[in-house]
């Protein structure tokens, strides 16, 4: 896939002396989903505001679908839709009128047709002439997303795009956002929650400390930094691991009844351990398997950094 936005040696800092962005680097994808992950402070909203024009950058270009954010701001800014985390929203507007006139900021001719469209595939059709101080704060997050795409933009940012919402609206949401991918819109999404990123992300970039310090398809970085477990369930209780066992470097699992065997996928000798724990007599009563999550991959990211 061509490259939609591409950031090159970013800087930012900030008057306090506070460097947030230390030579960021980072090209997206026409019609991705990007999950960009790191915990607070890391330079996640620097980032953001700065390709979207919200925050003045220090070094480095950002280009947009080819324009530049700085010299070609008007035709940069045109391709990008922000969805905020915070639920900023006019209170006594309508719905319909609130979303229209966002369309008119970025000097799009009214189009009552589309925004018909966006409202419709936000389930918030039946709600267009409600005042957005009625609405829930579900709806409210609809609302934010409508307006984002009330322009007709080609990259949207999504900055938290399900917190606070309950555990149906975010599926609802993660519906959403794979149905804007299908129409050749590219996602960028921030999120606390990782098996957000888990579940919908194409691939993920990892941030700490203003850098960016991993981009890797999802699928690639489960294999490669995934570890896998194989749970061994005995018969009988173990009080020591056999000294023939030594070499497969088992441990203890939750009971006495349990082994685990940590393996990657470049390196596993599963057929000889099984062999090997025959052979010291023990009797194994069932087998279990576990991936790391994405979650203990970016915890393990993470912690290797600072």
């Amino acid at each position: 896939m061509d490259p939609i936005l591409e950031v090159s040696g970013l800087t930012k800092t900030y008057s306090s002396g506070f460097q947030a962005l230390k030579g960021i680097d980072l090209t997206i994808r026409a019609g991705e989903i990007f999950a960009l992950l790191g915990p607070n402070g890391a330079g996640k909203t620097t980032l953001i505001s700065i390709i979207c024009g919200l925050v003045n950058p220090g070094q480095g270009r950002i280009t947009a679908g080819g324009y530049d954010i700085i010299r070609q701001y008007r035709q940069a800014r045109s391709l990008i839709g922000l969805v905020p985390q915070e639920l900023t929203t006019d209170a006594f507007e309508t719905v319909w009128d609130t979303v229209s006139y966002s369309r008119g900021l970025f000097g799009k001719k009214a189009d009552p047709a589309h925004i018909e469209k966006v409202l419709k595939s936000l389930s918030l059709w039946s709600k267009k002439d409600n005042r957005l101080i009625t609405l829930s704060g579900g709806m409210k997050r609809r609302v934010l997303i409508a307006k984002a795409l009330s322009h007709e933009p080609r990259i949207l940012f999504l900055d938290e795009p399900t917190a606070g919402v309950d555990v149906s609206l975010r599926q609802d949401m993660w519906a959403l956002v794979r149905g804007l991918r299908e129409t050749g819109v590219t996602i960028i999404l921030t999120t606390h929650y990782i098996e957000e990123a888990e579940e919908m992300a194409d691939r993920i970039g990892i941030i700490d400390q203003g850098r960016i310090i991993l981009v890797q398809d999802k699928h690639q970085l489960m294999r490669t930094l995934g570890k896998k477990e194989l749970i061994l369930m005995l018969e009988a209780p173990v009080t020591a691991i056999p000294a023939a066992l030594e070499r497969f470097r088992l441990r203890a699992g939750g009971t006495d009844n349990e082994l685990v065997y940590t393996y990657d996928s470049t390196e596993n000798d599963i057929s000889a351990l099984l062999s090997a724990v025959q052979d010291c007599g023990l009797r194994i009563r069932d087998l279990q398997t576990r991936q790391s999550s994405l979650e203990e991959i970016f915890v393990q990211m993470v912690g290797r950094t600072s």
